[in-house]
Order: C-alpha cells, then sequence, then structure tokens
C-alpha cells in the first residue's frame, strides 16, 4: 500500500473527495487538513473509491477524518485499521476521527466502537453580527467600551500582515500563559503557534479569508477562517491583545457583518476546556454539531 505525503497539489483531489460528504464540521476542509502539517506527518491513499487520511506523529498513527467516497465502502475502513495497526505498537491509538453523526450507525454495524468527541458550535451569522437582545447584552456592552474609548482601523488581513500576526500571537500566548498553570494548556499554545505560522505561510493558496484591527497602526487583534461550504464559514484563528477592552467583541462583531454571504459561522470546538466552552456558549450557538470516534473492540 503507497501512502502519499500531503502537499498542497493534492487540494483539487481532496476537494473532490470532500464535496462527497458535504459535512458541518470544520475539520472536512483541505485548510484545515493542510494546516496540521507542522504537528504531523499527513498522508493518504486512495483504497478503491475512498481517500483515507492519516496523521502520524512520534505516538503512532490515526485517520484525522472517515474514509471520504460517492458510496461508502466497507473494506475502505477495515484497511485503514490495518495500515494504522502496522504503524501503532498500541492499538488503543488507532482511531478514526471526526465521523458525523448521520454515520455513526454505520460504523457500529461494522463492528466498531463509536464514541462522542468534542462538538463543533454552529452559529447563525446574523445573531453575531447584530448582537441583538438581552442574550448578547454582555457582548454588545463590551462592543461598545472598545468603539467608545478607541479608534479600531479593521482592515483585510493579508500575507503582508504575517510578522506583525506571529508576534501578537506570541504577546497573546504570554498573557495566557500568565494566568494559567495547566501544563496541558501551554502546551497547546505552542502547538497553536506552528499550526499559525504553516497557514500564514500559505495564507492565499488555501483559500483563508481574516481581518485586521490596529490601533494607531499597531496590530492589536487579527482574525481568519475559510468557507466549509455555500452557507458555512469557519473561524479557524480569533487572537487579541487582552489589555484592551471589548477589542474582541469588537472583531468578532465586524468580522461577522463581513461575511454576509454565509449564514452560519462554525467558531469550532472547545477542545475539552472549560473556560473555552463557557465562552463559546456565551455567543448562543444555533446548535452544537456532533462529532464521533471510531475505534476497534
Amino acid at each position: 500500500m503507497k501512502l502519499n505525503k500531503l502537499s498542497l497539489k493534492d487540494q483539487k483531489l481532496f476537494n473532490r473527495f470532500l464535496g462527497f460528504a458535504p459535512a458541518e464540521l470544520a475539520a472536512f476542509s483541505f485548510a484545515n487538513i493542510y494546516i496540521w502539517r507542522s504537528l504531523y506527518t499527513i498522508e493518504w491513499f486512495l483504497c478503491g473509491k475512498s481517500l483515507c487520511v492519516f496523521f502520524r506523529d512520534a505516538l503512532g498513527s490515526f485517520m484525522y477524518l472517515p474514509p471520504l467516497a460517492k458510496d461508502p465502502d466497507p473494506q475502505a475502513a477495515s484497511r485503514a485499521f490495518a495500515q494504522m495497526g502496522r504503524i501503532n505498537k498500541n492499538k488503543e491509538l488507532s482511531r478514526i476521527e471526526n465521523i458525523p453523526l448521520k454515520e455513526t450507525e454505520y460504523y457500529r454495524s461494522l463492528g466498531y466502537c463509536v464514541r462522542e468527541k468534542f462538538p463543533d458550535y454552529l452559529c447563525l451569522r446574523s445573531d453575531l453580527a447584530l448582537l441583538k437582545g438581552n442574550k448578547f447584552k454582555s457582548q454588545r456592552a463590551a462592543y461598545n467600551y472598545f468603539t467608545k474609548h478607541y479608534v479600531g482601523a479593521a482592515a483585510a488581513l493579508g500575507p503582508a500582515d504575517r510578522e506583525d500576526c506571529l508576534v501578537l500571537f506570541d504577546f497573546w500566548a504570554r498573557q495566557r500563559k500568565a494566568h494559567c498553570l495547566d501544563p496541558v494548556y501551554c502546551g497547546m499554545l505552542e502547538d497553536n503557534r506552528k499550526v499559525l505560522r504553516e497557514a500564514l505561510d500559505n495564507y492565499k493558496k488555501l483559500g483563508l479569508r481574516g481581518i485586521t484591527v490596529r490601533i494607531n497602526r499597531e496590530l492589536k487583534a487579527f482574525s481568519f477562517g475559510y468557507p466549509l461550504n455555500k452557507n458555512t464559514f469557519c473561524i479557524l484563528y480569533e487572537i487579541t491583545d487582552l489589555g484592551v477592552k471589548g477589542l474582541a467583541q469588537f472583531i468578532f462583531r465586524r468580522f461577522s457583518q463581513e461575511l454576509k454571504d454565509y449564514r452560519y459561522i462554525n467558531i469550532m470546538d472547545d477542545s475539552g476546556l472549560e473556560n473555552l466552552r463557557k465562552t463559546k456558549l456565551s455567543y448562543k450557538p444555533a446548535r452544537l454539531v456532533p462529532a464521533y470516534i471510531a475505534t476497534e473492540k
């Protein structure tokens, strides 16, 4: 079985297979897959008419997505687990991640164990753009505070903003670490910088879209993401100077206003972090999009 190392030239092939399984989960995007190259060796192979995508690091190998195909092929899953089994000394590491709800019974019927992982948060774009009503009272107050006390110049994010974005991320990460003693979370911050750099290095090629906010010409916030489908845009990053009150609410609302071609905004999952979960829930998502993991019994 020949494994192919992921490259930008694979984008057209991946988009064709991703189109067979339109999903609301943010993981179903070439951009979202590609940016993880900084942390994993990403490989793929065609099993019959199915595309199988593997992430591998020092611990082992797993499938980031279920086999992608126009029609389900039970052989694709079994061959994928066989491939992972050749690499993983610990068989518990072998798994298929980001399985949509509608496919869970299919994997159970094949004899796999299926369990839920962290869901994506799907918000109505109009809610985020308008911040109407009592449920958005706190966000609206923070937004109004910022516009009253600061002059924030918003502009489209482009490749020329790369270095400023990395400098701001480092500053933001230090702010976060100063109030956090959790080594796991601090490790996640380091990983996120690597992923961010990969995204910015390939910003245009991956079709990313974003916004910056500068105060007195100094970058104080940026946010960017990618279109998942014609109805949904995914916010991949939002980084702000935590010392500027209301800035996070300002850039989130402003970016949502610019994304007027989309009905929904996917603000990703919470990685199991309680504070992040509370923040995402505060924006009153229209619904949570469940994701599942399949393992062998």
